[in-house]
């Protein structure tokens, strides 16, 4: 056991892999103390989409995170025509093009740890349509990650990223 963790210690890091917290790192105890409150309906900002999902898609800008390096972190909310409503709080690596889902919220408005919390492809599919369309619209821009966590909730309040070449 000692010696797995001087070899994972003795890893050279990875460009575009490493957090500037260390909390994709951390064990679940330690990210539990440090997820977000949970989400507000004041601090809901609605995101479009598409022009096909019945879904409407928000996120706590009160959540969003982002340092010089590493994920852009915030909380989503997807809220069914019927009302129901699923809660996660999420990462994105713009450089990778990932997603990763750290915890799910749960009706008594706590949070539940994600089953399997590993970074994945953004792909265009219905699933994963609302992560592509935070980081191609919002958070990132040919790959490149926006600066600051008030630049990516300034982008999320005017509907889109800003930074983009013309």
């Amino acid at each position: 056991m000692l010696l797995a963790a001087l070899v994972a210690c003795a890893q050279p890091a990875q460009p575009g892999r490493d957090t500037e917290d260390g909390f994709d790192e951390k064990p679940w105890e330690v990210q539990q103390a440090r997820l977000p409150p949970y989400p507000e309906e004041v601090n809901l900002v609605q995101i479009y989409v598409s022009p096909t999902t019945t879904f409407r898609f928000f996120v706590d800008v009160a959540s969003v995170s982002a340092g010089e390096r590493g994920p852009i972190r915030y909380t989503l909310v997807a809220r069914s025509p019927t009302g129901a409503e699923n809660v996660s709080y999420e990462g994105i690596r713009c450089e990778t093009h990932e997603l990763k889902r750290y915890a799910f919220g749960r009706a008594d408005r706590t949070w539940s740890q994600a089953r399997s919390p590993r970074w994945a492809p953004i792909t265009e599919d219905a699933a994963n349509r609302p992560h592509a369309a935070l980081a191609e619209d919002f958070f990132c821009f040919q790959r490149e990650r926006i600066r600051t966590a008030e630049d990516a909730i300034g982008a999320l309040r005017r509907g889109a990223f800003s930074g983009r070449v013309q």
